[in-house]
């Protein structure tokens, strides 16, 4: 892992602790068999299994067996399966899993566009307020 994605990811386990969700980040979760989450976050009510990533340019290419491990791993531990999408100079994006479009060889393409139309910010994720999509 990248010393930025690292990075990305403590920023937003502090971002959940700071509100008052517990967190826990798993380090070097894209290097084991096992699926894991880069973080699970939750408090009384919620629990989520967050897969994080971040970059400069305007989209990313997730392989299918990412999203199919994290929904493996959301399962068991009867979890929502995140997206956490964080583009250089426009914030953190949160995106289910479950409603990402497929692109034609069944992999994902996570654009910037994709994360404005169909995603939510922090605050609406950990329920603070929510923002009417038109």
């Amino acid at each position: 892992m990248s010393q930025k994605g690292a990075n990305t990811e403590r920023e937003l386990f502090h971002m959940f602790w700071k509100n008052n969700w517990a967190c826990m980040r798993a380090a070097g979760s894209g290097n084991t068999t096992m699926p894991a989450p880069d973080l699970i976050a939750g408090n009384k009510n919620n629990l989520l299994a967050i897969e994080c990533k971040s970059t400069k340019k305007t989209s990313i290419y997730l392989k299918k067996q990412e999203i199919e491990q994290l929904t493996n791993f959301s399962n068991i531990l009867n979890a929502t399966s995140i997206l956490a999408m964080r583009f250089n100079n426009n914030g953190w994006y949160f995106l289910n899993i479950e409603k990402l479009p497929k692109n034609k060889k069944g992999n994902y393409t996570i654009t910037l566009k994709l994360c404005k139309e169909q995603g939510i910010n922090f605050q609406e994720l950990i329920g603070k307020y929510k923002q009417l999509k038109l």
